[in-house]
């Protein structure tokens, strides 16, 4: 079972897809999950959790959509997947320790004094990850990926989301 949910990785992808904007809207999450190939649904819960975090904000209307909140260098990968998980441990201490069948129903002090050592280790490993994943930002990802993909990929991703607004804005308007 993976620590995270796929959530974490399609909100970072979609974020990724909104780190190039120039202030503007630059997709709704309807545009976001096509473009990726999930459930509008899905990508819209992301979204309603990216923005009561304070990671993104809507923009409403026929060209509305989605931006960042704040530019990417200052949104840390850790924002996004505590934004998106919660800020749940990654390990839950269960005090196994004092349950031992010798102890018959109390435990010795000795035995529960201070924290167990198995969960001391776990919690040490929790801190060194999210070290790591604050670490790291949209923009570092970012740049990642423009180093990683072929030149021209960046325009491409441009044109389709231009084109998935101009097709919006020559939608007959609803009375």
């Amino acid at each position: 079972m993976p620590l995270y949910s796929s959530s974490v990785e399609y909100g970072l992808h979609c974020l990724l897809y909104l780190v190039d904007a120039s202030g503007e809207a630059k997709a709704s999450s309807f545009d976001l999950a096509e473009f990726q190939g999930v459930s509008p649904s899905y990508v819209a819960k992301l979204f309603g959790q990216l923005k009561t975090a304070g990671l993104v904000t809507a923009v409403e209307g026929a060209h509305g959509g989605y931006r960042l909140a704040r530019p990417a260098k200052d949104i840390t990968v850790l924002d996004v997947v505590e934004a998106l998980e919660g800020g749940n441990p990654l390990f839950q201490c269960r005090e196994i320790r004092s349950k031992c069948a010798l102890f018959d129903d109390a435990p010795p002090a000795w035995a529960t004094k201070g924290v167990c050592g198995i969960h001391a280790v776990m919690l040490e490993a929790e801190q060194q990850m999210k070290q790591s994943l604050a670490g790291h930002t949209l923009a570092d990802l970012s740049h990642q990926v423009t180093r990683k993909a072929p030149k021209g990929f960046s325009a491409e991703i441009n044109v389709w989301f231009a084109g998935r607004r101009a097709l919006k804005s020559r939608r007959p308007k609803s009375p």
